[in-house]
């Protein structure tokens, strides 16, 4: 055999061979991790199906592609940092959270690991240097456009409920957005010829209080600003707001499942679906801080009639013909 058909069939050799051995690599299994603030509820495993979901549609198998390591926080935002730091530590591929304290806690953790966010304005909040051009590694879908939605919580309270004419706002004090919407609200009020109650709150052991002085203050409605302590007391807030006799507008349809009068927003769950898709593009190199924040474009409007019922209220045909979804 001739020299070069020699070199040929031996090149053809090699390369055959180190097909062979990548075929008989296994395939890298990405770890998730999910950085969770409340405790694994069925509200909150809702959300967490929703990132599933998401990366079985953009073609992930778990066990095979990609595994989850879960981190919960039961609650304590105190907790978060050290958690965070856990997750660096192991080294995983992507850091998903779905509430603020988190995701701070996570972009403190670490500056290489990938962090993606479901949550409210990341822009307000700090958490990125613009909506266009995150920057860092972090990037991530908001539930909130901006501020400036509150004025819509207005304009539907009073729609629902005509007699309206004072409302208590409801908000959390350790929330860097929460400052912007009440002035917001405030804004928003006058044009509505409704006055505002600030009412702000350090934790969940103060809403007993919080909602005395609404009473004292002869608010007509309140209107309870999305945060991680609200959204794991929704239940609290639903009976305090009913035994106050307080048709309540909230942040986050959950607040209306569980008992809730209403509420306006973007899906939680279908951002989370949203967020695989920024997950699938960074394990294909993409790199988080040049992908663009997803803002919602569709929101939903949600009533609890059982609520209105009890609350001795007739909601307006035109906010049922409105609603996405009543709950009767």
């Amino acid at each position: 055999m001739k020299p070069v058909k020699l070199l040929v069939v031996a090149a053809l050799g090699i390369f055959v061979a180190a097909l062979a051995t990548e075929a008989q690599q296994p395939a890298k299994v990405h770890r998730i991790a999910w950085l969770g603030l409340a405790s694994p509820g069925p509200e909150v495993l809702r959300i967490v199906d929703g990132l599933r979901q998401g990366l079985r549609e953009q073609g992930y198998v778990e066990g095979r592609d990609i595994a989850f390591e879960y981190r919960w926080a039961h609650g304590r935002a105190d907790q978060l940092p050290d958690l965070a730091a856990e997750l660096a530590r192991l080294k995983v591929d992507i850091i998903v959270v779905a509430n603020t304290p988190g995701a701070h806690a996570a972009k403190r953790a670490t500056t290489t690991i990938p962090i993606v966010f479901v949550g409210p304005d990341p822009l307000s909040t700090g958490l990125v240097a613009s909506l266009g051009r995150p920057g860092g590694n972090i990037t991530g879908v908001t539930l909130l456009p901006g501020p400036e939605i509150v004025g819509k919580y207005l304009q539907l309270i009073k729609e629902a409920v005509p007699k309206v004419s004072r409302v208590a706002v409801l908000w959390n004090q350790g929330s860097q957005m929460a400052p912007l919407m009440v002035r917001e609200a405030e804004v928003a009020a006058r044009a509505l010829q409704l006055q505002v109650q600030s009412v702000g709150v350090r934790g969940a052991d103060e809403f007993e209080g919080a909602f005395a002085a609404m009473t004292k203050e002869r608010a007509s409605a309140v209107v309870v600003l999305a945060d991680p302590v609200s959204f794991l007391h929704q239940k609290q807030l639903a009976e305090l707001a009913a035994r106050s006799r307080l048709p309540a507008m909230y942040a986050l349809t959950e607040h209306v499942e569980a008992g809730g009068l209403m509420a306006y927003s973007a899906n939680f769950a279908e951002a989370a679906r949203r967020a695989a898709i920024y997950v699938d593009k960074i394990l294909k190199g993409a790199k988080p801080g040049d992908l663009p924040v997803e803002q919602p474009t569709k929101f939903e409007l949600v009533v609890n009639l059982k609520t209105a019922k009890a609350l001795g209220l007739t909601i307006p045909q035109s906010i049922l013909i409105w609603a996405d979804r009543v709950i009767e």
